[in-house]
């Protein structure tokens, strides 16, 4: 399958963008003693999911909490700023057939402030259909600039460099970093993105631009932006860090102490930066790091992250850092789940600065027309119905990896191994009952394509001891067993296929994989990359079509056990590892 991009469709988004408008948050009379508030909201790794789901997330019921937090801060003469950190469109049905014009469509109404570039923003490659740029004329970076035209707000990308003019990219509405006027000071906004975008995406799609390094870049931005006056320096960051607990923001205790953003935020200097939204990695942060507040919401728009700053006459007086809100239409009382409708588990409506939480209906007009297209696809039956759901577990193994590469080694009989990226690589669960695209869609929302790889026994093996030895293991195998051990504090691993028999250094093995490890994503094929790289030719099938193919030809009923290695698992490492061997990955 190919991208599905409705022209009637792309006409209307962009006609509906027309009709919502935006202006630049703007402060209102102040409070009458000088004092008013600033509210940063920061959203990341939405993800196209534009839509609620069993009464959480969605961008019209996220509308609704906003509107109610802009009502309270106008009250006040105060202001709110949106601001989001990457990965805003590519993972939904809704988003993807219009390569993300919806997200950015909303995105207008709420009247975002900034957003900066993530690795999946480059995902779409060239507008409209084709997925690589190969006829003349094609621009690998088509979509990405299409929606930026589209955006009326700023895309900021500082350290993403141009190798041809060594300086940052200069497409159209997409810059460094910006200035606006709100709640009566001047912000200064600065974006940059990961030091592994480039191994985030496909290749093709970024060759010619390099990222340079963050902590260097937003130092230079954010002293220019504070020598032409900026009061306020917030950084949209496509980069990450985890915490667990988020009842004190000076607690660091939670939290994975070498994350690149607290890396980043460390080597910054104090004071200079007020404000990180960060993500990428899809976890939480609500913390505090050398004097720079730093947020993070996990991924799907489910959550939001928000600093309050007290302006007292034009200057910074006190801070807030709240935990991240989860977005709910209904939530249980106690337990802050949320629920689809009132009663379900004593749910009430919820509530948010003082108010009840309603959808904002023109978020809701805006996305409706995606919504709709997307569900004639979504719903469509392949055939199989799932007895359990069959899901993402942790390592060492995930049945729906299994499940995934386990379908790649039969779409080719004359291969080997099959090797597929799970962590990253597969987005979502596949369900209990009848399976759908709709589903599957989820699962894979990407539009790789099949790759065949001719390898040595020894090349096989030092790619899966990469991903032994590896902190992740991300990516998953079918066709062969590994069994991995210490040996005199040295790893041994040795491989086996399916008929038990140890496969040699010197044999040649035909292996299934996709374009994404071929061009060195998620560094899975790296160890055995030539300097020149692989030679890559896109012609091979879908990845997502010929999963669809496998379930609309096979099995009747699925069930997760048919998946699970337990008794004889894919990857048989020891459990606790060896202190004197490296098996961090076990």
């Amino acid at each position: 399958m190919n991208k599905i991009i409705p022209t009637a469709f792309l006409s209307l988004i962009l006609l509906l963008q027309g009709g919502c408008g935006i202006d630049t948050p703007k402060a209102g009379s102040d409070a009458g003693d000088g004092r008013i508030t600033l509210s940063v909201v920061g959203t990341n790794d939405v993800h196209g999911n534009i839509v609620e789901r069993n009464g959480a997330g969605g961008l019209a019921l996220f509308g609704g909490y906003i509107a109610n937090l802009r009502s309270v801060r106008a009250a006040g003469g105060g202001a709110v700023l949106l601001i989001d950190a990457g990965d805003m469109w590519q993972g939904t049905l809704e988003s993807n057939m219009a390569e993300g014009a919806p997200v950015v469509a909303a995105y207008n109404a709420l009247e975002y402030g900034a957003a900066t570039i993530g690795n999946h923003e480059f995902d779409f490659g060239p507008a409209g259909p084709a997925v690589i740029a190969t006829q003349e004329g094609d621009d690998p970076r088509g979509a990405l600039k299409a929606r930026a035209a589209e955006a009326k707000y700023p895309f900021l990308a500082a350290n993403l460099i141009d190798a041809t003019t060594d300086a940052p990219v200069a497409w159209p509405n997409v810059r460094p970093s910006s200035r606006i006027e709100v709640a009566g000071i001047t912000a200064g906004i600065i974006g940059v993105t990961s030091r592994d975008t480039p191994a985030s995406t496909l290749a093709a799609h970024v060759k010619g631009l390099r990222v340079a390094a963050l902590a260097e870049t937003i130092r230079e931005q954010a002293e220019a932006l504070r020598a032409a006056g900026a009061q306020l320096v917030i950084v949209t960051a496509h980069a990450g860090g985890r915490c667990d607990r988020f009842d004190d923001p000076a607690d660091l205790s939670s939290c994975e102490a070498d994350s690149e953003i607290f890396g980043v935020a460390r080597a910054l200097p104090h004071g200079l930066v007020d404000l990180i939204v960060a993500g990428h990695v899809h976890k939480g942060l609500a913390h505090e790091v050398n004097g720079i507040a730093i947020i993070s919401s996990w991924s799907g728009g489910e959550f939001f992250g928000r600093v309050d700053f007290r302006i007292d006459n034009g200057h910074i007086a006190a801070r807030s850092i709240f935990p991240p809100q989860r977005i709910c239409r209904y939530v249980v009382a106690g337990s802050g789940q949320c629920r689809g409708s009132a009663g379900t588990d004593g749910a009430v409506a919820a509530m948010y600065e003082g108010s009840v939480v309603r959808p904002d209906n023109a978020i809701a007009r805006v996305i409706a027309p995606a919504i709709a297209e997307a569900g004639k696809l979504k719903a469509e039956k392949l055939g199989p119905h799932l007895e359990t759901a069959i899901r993402r577990r942790p390592v060492p193994e995930s049945p729906i990896g299994n499940l995934l590469t386990d379908i790649l080694l039969a779409s080719e009989p004359r291969a080997d191994v099959a090797i597929h990226n799970t962590l990253g690589g597969i987005r979502a669960d596949l369900p209990a009952g009848d399976l759908t695209f709709g589903s599957v869609y989820e699962m894979f929302p990407f539009d790789n394509r099949i790759m065949h790889l001719e390898i040595s026994g020894a090349e096989l093996k030092s790619v899966l001891a990469n991903q032994v030895e590896g902190g992740i293991r991300r990516g998953h195998v079918s066709g062969v067993r590994v069994i991995a051990d210490c040996d005199n504090e040295e790893l041994s691993l040795r491989v086996f296929d399916t008929d038990g028999r140890e496969v040699r250094d010197e044999e040649r093995l035909l292996v299934v994989t996709n374009d994404f490890l071929v061009t060195g994503g998620d560094s899975v094929l790296t160890p055995i990359m030539p300097e020149e790289g692989f030679d890559v030719v896109y012609e091979g099938a879908m990845v997502r079509d010929v999963i669809v193919e496998w379930m609309r030809q096979n099995a009747a009923t699925l069930n997760e056990e048919q998946f699970n290695s337990e008794a004889n698992p894919r990857w048989d490492l020891p459990r606790p590892a060896p202190l004197a061997c490296d098996l961090s990955a076990q």
